[in-house]
């Protein structure tokens, strides 16, 4: 009876004293196995922003949609239900009905002058100027100053014989005591108001977006004949689309939320001209003290902010965020 050969056993192995070998995937499995006491680290560090969101966020919208439902003092507790009625009230009110255009006038006029005014200096800053940094600090300043500063500061300038409001009042072939007190201005003074105190944020968001974008991209579409404007049409400007986008969805938002600088120059005067949704809101609750009517206008306020942002997210936002996980998963 012959022996195996040392060469055989050196080869093939010995079963009886070789390690056995590990199952595909084991090792892999055992590194993706979450470690313990995880999920309750998870859930020290979750609790207290759940805890705020619900305290902040959700239980307000739960007592004003209660609210909204009856005839409401807000002294007490409310006792004289009415239903809908104070959302019958709202679109047959011609003040509230007239905020939802006003609303849309601005919203109109940030996207047509405000957002490409923003755009185009922000391409004129990214190019290779003398104090390109300082110009860019002048323009995204105003950004940091709060709604109520702005509205103070702008309501000094178009006091009359002020010299600025003077001669800005006079460009705009109007009185300077007058801008915030003609119907027929009002609404567009505080259109300039907001797209000052708000054009640096936008500006500085397109100058990132721009950064962003490799340069040799625009140097191989003037190589191979287009002009500037044809590089910038065809080549930057679909690049920018993510951060349009996000600026068109921020600017429709904050229209619909704009309170402080409206409040403290015009009140919503004259005789309603500058009123938005929020001032109106603000005046049935706390001045005039029908808190379940001003429910009523906060909740159609939160539906109208609602609706448009899931549309905008379903629609215009779906490519952006489809785009970046396909780019995260091909990283992967």
């Amino acid at each position: 009876m012959t022996r195996p050969s040392t060469v055989s056993k050196t080869r093939h192995g010995d079963p009886a004293t070789d390690p056995p070998a590990p199952g595909p995937g084991t090792a892999r499995q055992r590194g993706r196995q979450p470690r313990p006491g995880r999920g309750g680290v998870l859930a020290l560090f979750l609790t207290p922003a759940l805890v705020l969101f619900l305290l902040l966020v959700i239980a307000p919208i739960l007592v004003a949609s209660y609210a909204s439902l009856y005839k409401w003092n807000g002294f007490g507790l409310p006792e004289n239900f009415i239903g809908l009625d104070n959302y019958t009230r709202a679109f047959q009110d011609p003040t509230f009905r007239g905020d939802l255009w006003r609303g849309f006038v601005l919203v109109l006029l940030s996207l047509v002058v405000q957002l490409p005014a923003a755009l185009a200096l922000a391409m004129l800053l990214n190019q290779p100027l003398r104090g390109r940094a300082a110009y860019r600090l002048i323009f995204f300043a105003p950004y940091v100053l709060s709604e109520v500063t702005t509205a103070v500061l702008f309501d000094l300038v178009f006091s009359p014989n002020r010299g600025l409001g003077d001669a800005i009042a006079a460009w705009l072939s109007a009185d300077a005591g007058t801008v915030f007190a003609d119907p027929d201005t009002v609404l567009y003074a505080v259109f300039l108001v907001v797209s000052w105190k708000y054009f640096g944020l936008y500006m500085m968001l397109f100058l990132a977006a721009r950064q962003g974008i490799p340069k040799e991209l625009s140097e191989a579409a003037v190589t191979d004949g287009a002009s500037a404007w044809q590089a910038f049409r065809h080549v930057t400007l679909p690049l920018l689309g993510p951060t349009i986008r996000i600026s068109i969805f921020l600017s429709v938002i904050g229209t619909i939320q704009l309170f402080d600088m409206v409040w403290v120059l015009t009140r919503g005067g004259p005789i309603h001209s500058s009123e938005t949704m929020a001032v109106t809101m603000y005046e049935f609750g706390f001045r005039r003290f029908e808190v379940g009517y001003a429910s009523a206008i906060s909740i159609i306020m939160f539906l109208l902010s609602l609706v448009f942002a899931l549309f905008y997210q379903r629609i215009v936002l779906r490519r952006d965020t489809a785009g970046a996980i396909t780019n995260q998963g091909g990283e992967r």
